[in-house]
């Protein structure tokens, strides 16, 4: 097919149907007219793709049948009713479709956390080449930095700066999925060292007890959110290589639309995160009721992803926006 006339053939009509998709009130013969347009745009978007692929004619093509679409059907209004159905059936079910992603990566996170922290709290040398003396000794004593840290600010501001930094974590284990998720692996190897580097340094300082009072109120849910971002970019990284039994488009297709709807959902979990390491963590309260408020949040965050999520799975959601949202997919030619 030479594009070039192509293009020259249907160029009028392309522009027509711009116009009339454009526009709040058409007429009945407009109406008629902006649905046949609308279906011959389709197909010839089909007829670019599968003889002669070109960008820039696919773009507007794309563009037009989109606009067309809309217009036909009447573009839908976001409302409660989505904003329900996603916390209720789509995010959890692409937690518990990605449970094996993001327990792995938990897993694997805690152990060799455990592991660094019996090391460097077990070798006394190990803290030497970590930090000086003083050092040391201003980070563990009594109200030192490590509860300083949790204490020095207001708890609304101590919040918002938590969730914001760690909302930016999250983000950035989901970016890293255009690199097949590979820098992801870096930014879980961090959090895993100074996770097991700050245990390790407060037991070495028989102050285990106290750190955890701190740590786990918020830590549980915050460290499974990372995971869970994590995960979910290392789950889209490896469709790239294995789609499985859909077409490599359509496959990165669902999975990425269901990554970038996941950072509503886990923007909401640092969210409560943040609320908990702001006014609780540091708060007055008993350390045991501070830790069991993280052991009471985290297992209901579990029962959310693998109860609720399995039976949203197992009504056939995948955590993809609903069908009449997503982008039609033209049949191609062999």
């Amino acid at each position: 097919m030479d594009l070039d006339v192509f293009v020259a053939a249907h160029q009028a009509e392309w522009h027509r149907l711009e116009v009339l998709s454009g526009r709040r009130r058409l007429t009945g013969e407009e109406s008629d007219e902006l649905i046949a347009l609308y279906q011959r745009a389709t197909s010839h978007l089909a007829q670019v793709q599968a003889t002669a692929p070109h960008p820039g004619v696919e773009g507007r093509l794309t563009t037009l049948v989109v606009r067309g679409r809309n217009a036909v059907a009447g573009a839908r209004a976001a409302s409660w009713r989505d904003a329900a159905r996603y916390f209720t059936v789509s995010f959890p079910a692409l937690l518990y479709r990605a449970r094996r992603w993001w327990l792995t990566v938990g897993a694997v996170s805690f152990v060799l956390s455990a592991v660094i922290a019996w090391w460097i709290g077990t070798h006394p040398e190990m803290v030497k080449s970590l930090m000086s003396p003083e050092q040391y000794e201003q980070l563990t004593k009594p109200g030192g930095e490590y509860e300083a840290y949790y204490t020095e600010h207001p708890s609304a501001n101590f919040a918002a700066q938590v969730w914001t930094n760690n909302a930016w974590v999250a983000a950035q284990c989901l970016i890293s999925a255009v690199l097949l998720g590979l820098p992801v692996l870096f930014i879980l190897l961090n959090n895993v060292f100074n996770l097991g580097a700050g245990i390790g340094i407060m037991a070495s300082a028989d102050h285990l007890q106290h750190f955890l009072g701190l740590l786990v109120p918020h830590g549980l849910l915050e460290l499974t959110a990372i995971f869970v971002a994590g995960g979910l970019s290392l789950r889209l990284g490896w469709t790239v290589i294995d789609p499985g039994p859909r077409t490599r488009s359509v496959a990165l297709a669902e999975e990425g639309r269901a990554v970038i709807g996941s950072v509503i959902g886990l923007t909401v979990v640092l969210m409560v995160t943040g609320f908990i390491e702001g006014f609780v963590s540091g708060s007055a309260l008993p350390s045991w009721i501070r830790i069991g408020m993280g052991l009471a949040v985290e297992a209901l965050f579990l029962v959310y992803a693998l109860v609720l999520g399995k039976r949203a799975a197992g009504d056939g959601e995948i955590g993809d926006v609903e069908a009449a949202d997503r982008t039609d997919h033209q049949p191609m030619a062999g």
